[in-house]
């Protein structure tokens, strides 16, 4: 393990030292933000030192057994005991440095989730809608709640664009890395000469905001508007403005809902959408700088990018940013995405630590 990274451990390993001591003082909840803070830190580095100290002792065991290996009649067993250590001296330096890469802020958060049909008309909005029951499929094996707020049909069915809140705990977690272009090849319903169409959707996955206080929306920078529900969702309402259209100003951001029963509860939508949708835009900024600064392509937030081919006719789906190809299609479209998912963040903990390695030298 690289001194840089010794040293920072060694830090850590003293800052929990200092953290017991604060939160066993006997006015250590007199100020209850505080101790919360200090318990948070706590928990989370109580697993790194714990980590670092098991290296700490392999690394006196192997030391131990280098002694041993001195005595001849102890050498073949010393030997044994030096190269079981260092492979798993190896091991926990690995797990050391996962531990030790940036958490995302936003993991733990719930997630809005967006599908806007591309090229390949009436086909792009069926496929839309098999996106999306791929998505609703997913989120029912991990228990997370799929709520639409708002939804626009085809004539044909599926989507032209839909919005959904997913929400659970760890949602953007899992599905960050869902962002981009999607291409389906397949034959459409409609196709009598059995052609292969092309079609393209764009998925944008939103960590959602806790309070739309954490992002700055100045009254004055916002113009809403209400106008008639229209289609499928507003059909029971459609006899009064109740559809809500907010557009921030500043930004052109755009977000609207017509699927509640009322003015107020679209606006109370429209305005989460809005505020996450923002969110959204800075932290793409910021993935976009890091992704040029470590060359990263699974976290690059770059919408227009092309990241997966749906080959019905073959079976097949291939994630173009790992080079993954799988032949499971049907499985995959029913929600069995976990193979997908893990291959994605697999490839990302790499790049983080590699960039760690690089960051250390």
């Amino acid at each position: 393990m690289k001194p840089t990274i010794q040293k920072k451990l060694a830090h850590l390993s003293e800052r929990l030292e200092e953290l017991n001591l604060l939160l066993s003082s006997p006015n250590a909840t007199a100020d209850m933000d505080n101790y919360r803070k200090l318990s948070r830190e706590h928990a989370e580095l109580g697993p790194i030192v714990e980590q670092y100290l098991a290296y700490k002792q392999i690394e006196a065991d192997i030391a131990a057994a280098q002694e041993m290996a001195a005595d001849p009649d102890m050498r073949d067993f010393a030997d044994e005991e030096i190269k079981a250590g260092k492979e798993k001296l190896e091991t926990t330096a690995l797990e050391l440095q996962k531990l030790l890469l940036p958490k995302d802020p936003n993991d733990e958060r719930s997630i809005f989730l967006e599908i806007r049909a591309g090229t390949g008309g009436d086909e792009s909005a069926l496929f839309a809608g098999d996106l999306f029951r791929m998505y609703s499929r997913y989120a029912e094996r991990q228990r997370w709640k799929v709520e639409v707020v708002s939804a626009s049909e085809s004539e044909l069915g599926g989507y032209r664009e839909i919005i959904a809140k997913v929400d659970g705990f760890g949602a953007y977690s899992k599905l960050k890395f869902e962002s981009g272009g999607h291409r389906v090849q397949r034959v459409p319903e409609t196709e009598t000469q059995g052609r292969i169409h092309t079609s393209a959707c764009t998925v944008a996955i939103m960590p959602e905001v806790d309070e739309i206080a954490d992002i700055e929306l100045n009254p004055a920078d916002l113009r809403i508007d209400t106008f008639r529900a229209s289609g499928a969702g507003g059909q029971h309402i459609n006899k009064t403005d109740s559809a809500v259209r907010i557009t921030h100003l500043p930004t052109g951001i755009v977000a609207e809902c017509q699927d509640g029963r009322s003015q107020h509860s679209n606006k109370a939508s429209a305005m989460r959408v809005l505020a996450a949708r923002i969110k959204d835009v800075q932290v793409r900024e910021q993935q976009a700088k890091e992704a040029a600064t470590r060359k990263s392509l699974v976290g690059s937030g770059d919408r227009s990018e092309r990241i997966r081919t749906y080959n019905f006719p073959q079976g097949r789906i291939t994630d173009h940013r790992i080079n993954l190809t799988l032949y499971k299609i049907d499985a995959i479209m029913d929600g069995d995405l976990d193979e997908l998912i893990n291959a994605l963040l697999a490839e990302h903990q790499a790049e983080q630590l590699a960039a760690l390695s690089e960051e250390s030298l």
